[in-house]
């Protein structure tokens, strides 16, 4: 199975995970921490304190829909089963929701956002971009379910120990998101477990400049991630 080869150039189960140096991050940022403590408090807003993870994870959530979003229209498009396509629309429909969420909190906290996904993120893309048929489908199933399975705890261990309210309703929409596409990547019957666990938790080592996704240039309109009409609702949360 193709998955395998493209592991080694593509996979890494930290694809979503980067730091930001400030609430307005510089143009070269990388998977190191600025702080020891991930606790640190970066600023005090009305809604409660901003942690180095809460703004972290306001940065991974907008980066997982640029990347994801795209995939799920090559789901929509390019799926050979019922169950790959309904994937693929889960996809598009549950990060344009997500999205939209995460932009109205990172708005509210003072967040920069990126607009392009990572050139590791781009890699899924273009893997995903240039496959056909079963292959497609296969791949598909198997980079979705791996890297959500790799966010998933990172939802969890936020909203168990954030402080701010506007983070905890991100993550409470991304947990149902996240577990959702999951599910439907599960559905498809064609995930190779003991392969996807493998590559996600044992990913190889990439430079952090291939999971830094760049900044946005200085008055850059935020990219929006709108779903097709004539389907059925995402879940979306409440910011105020």
């Amino acid at each position: 199975m193709r998955i395998a080869r493209t592991a080694g150039t593509v996979f890494v189960a930290g694809a979503l995970v980067m730091t930001l140096a400030a609430l307005a991050y510089p143009s070269m940022l990388g998977l190191q921490t600025t702080a020891a403590d991930q606790s640190r408090v970066i600023a005090n807003t009305s809604t409660g304190p901003v942690t180095e993870a809460d703004r972290d994870f306001v940065v991974k959530v907008r980066a997982a829909g640029l990347w994801e979003y795209p995939v799920g229209m090559l789901g929509l498009q390019k799926g050979t089963t019922p169950a790959v396509r309904t994937a693929g629309d889960h996809l598009v429909r549950g990060h344009a929701a997500l999205d939209e969420t995460d932009r109205k909190v990172a708005a509210a906290l003072g967040i920069t956002i990126p607009n392009k996904p990572s050139p590791q993120q781009q890699g899924f893309v273009s893997t995903l971009t240039g496959e056909t048929g079963k292959q497609f489908d296969t791949d598909f199933a198997n980079i979705l379910r791996m890297t959500h399975g790799s966010i998933f705890n990172t939802v969890a261990k936020i909203r168990s120990t954030t402080k701010n309210s506007l983070v905890r309703q991100l993550a409470d929409q991304a947990n149902v998101t996240v577990l959702d596409h999951i599910t439907v990547m599960e559905k498809t019957g064609l995930v190779n477990f003991d392969q996807t666990l493998f590559q996600q938790t044992t990913p190889p080592k990439l430079p952090a400049s291939d999971l830094t996704p760049p900044a946005p240039a200085p008055g850059e309109p935020t990219a929006v991630l709108t779903p097709p009409a004539g389907a059925s609702p995402s879940p979306t949360g409440t910011v105020g």
